[in-house]
């Protein structure tokens, strides 16, 4: 066995499953060391992948090539796009995954990757040169593989530490062990370490639950999916979740349960999600409501089991239980186990580059929840990216960075290394200033290309893309060229609750209207009919986004306008070019900010916290500007 490779993947969570296969279908020989072959990409927390601006980040991974869309697609038991009621922009897709169908489809993607293997092992700690590069990994059997890169996607499994209630458990997930010995060397090397929690709920066997009591919502199933490439129909049973609610009984208890919280009795100390708190949290938070939603979601289609999301707890077991007996629908419930919170080792992300490679040790590579995110698509665009950059450097200096204005990804990595984090980073719509050109309709126009230049994307993709490019293309040209005139076209237009023309119009003009779309008008319109007729096996898709398009191509147009104004300061670049500490005409903060953080261009310092607009004025001056 040769122990010398391009790439070392460290943990195969949903970060490196990805950095991994990325890396190896560019060409690197990979190898990826996981401490339980048979856990790959274990859905720790709930079993389901997407969701507000998550699921926008799976869209962008499949559009550059990766895998999370794929495998979602083949596993889903249910899926629904949310947010249907707002405008595109927020238009967010999710599904529920069989968690066993899951894991097993990563794991036949990567059996069957060229270049990737796998080592079932626990790495202790880094190889070190003499010029302060990573030069490869040394396990717990005493095993040492060289590599030209390492990427490090330790998840909460680097000195985990789990609660349930005063029982403490060391673990990086429950009937797994923790990893030992990497945070120890890292902080020696200069590296900044902290610790943060996070939780899972109780598990409940689905026979011990009273379904009547509870509001069905069941999965969609039309043409929307996650990957770019798959038309096929979803071939797992589609299941439903169901909604519940507590009520001043179970927040008595939980109540009462309060001195034993490990949250709340001095156990914990580490930093929480602000924004998937858990039950404990809410019920202290917001004292003033009486009831919290449950979302009971199934963990696949030959399974009784079932995670009951928003009810995170690291409360002792029997607290939980008596809470959630008072729920109407759960008054006999039986569990497979209870909730826990757990505590993790986790890196400032501001020690990163925006290619997720390290500014201390070069060629090691950081990503997920060891930079002090959350989230399975989180973690999974931050391997995908470090994937490709680890694969880059094996072979020159070129390096893949993605834009604020490009992708949701590059929000992400952007807002890591720039900002920091004072609590585990979960992605929002909101935190994106470009949303309306990051919709999840067109993330293949938006980097299918940009995969194809990196030689991650295959032929089969890029010829859809262009294909979908041209059909696209055809009908917004053909409406905005194509006259309708009063006589002809306000039967219809009446017919469909919109007001009369008085005077010619463009069809394309007619689609903007509220009440109209491709499809409603084409049925008043034989020669659009026509041409939709022509359209491949994509037809809802290509109608989907030449109708946002169309709809919204103002909006589009304007924010693209704002978004090539403040390019212009991404193109100013700073790194290494200043010495903060000696300008005095920069704010303390700024000076010990800039210092840290050191960024690469003029935009990323407007954006540190600290630096205002007045010292980027000055940084402005002392370039010339």
């Amino acid at each position: 066995m040769n122990f010398k490779y391009d790439v070392i993947v460290v943990g195969a969570g949903h970060a490196g499953c990805e950095a991994a296969a990325a890396a190896a279908n560019m060409g690197s020989k990979t190898l990826l060391i996981t401490m339980d072959m048979n856990k790959i990409a274990q859905m720790s927390c709930n079993p389901a992948v997407g969701g507000i601006a998550k699921g926008q980040i799976v869209r962008e991974i499949d559009a550059l090539g990766g895998q999370m869309g794929i495998v979602t697609d083949t596993t889903a038991i249910q899926f629904r796009m949310l947010n249907r009621s707002k405008g595109p922009a927020m238009w967010s897709p999710r599904a529920q995954s069989d968690r066993a169908h899951f894991i097993l489809k990563w794991k036949e993607v990567l059996d069957n990757t060229d270049n990737l293997y796998i080592w079932q092992d626990a790495v202790t700690s880094l190889l070190i040169g003499e010029e302060k590069e990573v030069t490869g990994v040394k396990t717990a059997m005493g095993v040492e593989f060289s590599a030209k890169s390492v990427v490090l996607t330790n998840g909460t499994f680097l000195n985990g530490l789990m609660h349930i209630g005063k029982v403490q458990l060391a673990g990086g997930r429950v009937s797994e062990p923790a990893s030992y010995g990497l945070t120890e060397q890292l902080k020696s090397l200069g590296f900044t370490a902290d610790r943060m929690k996070t939780g899972t709920p109780v598990r409940i066997d689905g026979r011990s639950v009273d379904f009547s009591l509870m509001e069905e919502q069941a999965g969609e199933n039309d043409f929307h999916k996650f990957s770019y490439l798959d038309f096929k129909p979803r071939t797992l049973k589609q299941l439903s979740c169901w909604i519940t609610y507590t009520n001043e009984e179970v927040h008595s208890i939980l109540n009462d349960g309060l001195a034993d919280s490990p949250m709340y009795n001095g156990q914990i100390k580490s930093i929480g999600p602000r924004y998937c708190p858990s039950i404990e949290t809410k019920i202290v938070t917001f004292a003033d409501k009486n009831a919290h939603q449950l979302f009971l979601e199934p963990e696949g289609e030959n399974t009784q089991e079932y995670y009951l999301n928003g009810f995170s707890s690291s409360l002792p077991l029997h607290t939980q239980v008596e809470a959630l007996m008072k729920v109407p629908a759960f008054r006999n419930i039986h569990i497979y186990r209870p909730g826990y919170a757990i505590e993790y080792d986790f890196f400032d992300p501001t020690q990163l580059t925006h290619t997720l490679e390290t500014k201390l040790i070069k060629n090691l590579f950081f990503a997920g929840q060891i930079n002090g995110t959350t989230g399975y698509e989180e973690a999974g665009g931050q391997g995908l990216i470090a994937g490709i950059n680890a694969h880059l450097k094996t072979v020159g200096d070129k390096e893949f960075v993605l834009k604020r204005d490009e992708a949701y990804i590059g929000v992400l990595i952007d807002d890591l290394v720039t900002k920091g984090v004072d609590e585990p980073y979960r992605m929002f719509t909101s935190r994106a200033e470009y949303r309306i050109l990051l919709r999840q309709d067109d993330a293949d126009m938006r980097l299918t290309e940009k995969g194809c230049e990196i030689g991650l994307v295959k032929e089969d993709r890029k010829k859809l893309l262009e294909e979908k490019k041209e059909q696209i293309n055809r009908l917004i040209e053909f409406t905005g060229n194509y006259s309708l005139k009063p006589e002809y076209i306000n039967e219809g237009l009446t017919a469909l609750g919109t007001s009369p023309l008085k005077q010619g119009l463009k069809l394309k003009d007619i689609i903007t209207r509220p009440q109209i779309t491709i499809e409603n008008i084409s049925e008043f319109v034989p020669a659009f009919k026509e041409e939709l007729d022509k359209l491949p096996n994509r037809r809802e898709e290509i109608i989907e986004a030449t109708e946002i398009r169309i709809k919204y191509d103002g909006y589009i147009k304007r924010e693209q306008l704002i978004a090539d104004k403040i390019s212009r300061l991404e193109n100013i670049r700073i790194k290494g070019k200043f010495d903060y500490s000696t300008i005095k005409a920069l704010s303390i903060e700024a000076r010990q900010k800039l210092t840290n953080i050191d960024p690469e261009t003029i935009a990323q310092a407007s954006r540190i916290p600290g630096v205002s607009p007045n010292d980027i004025s000055i940084l402005l001056v002392l370039m010339g500007r």
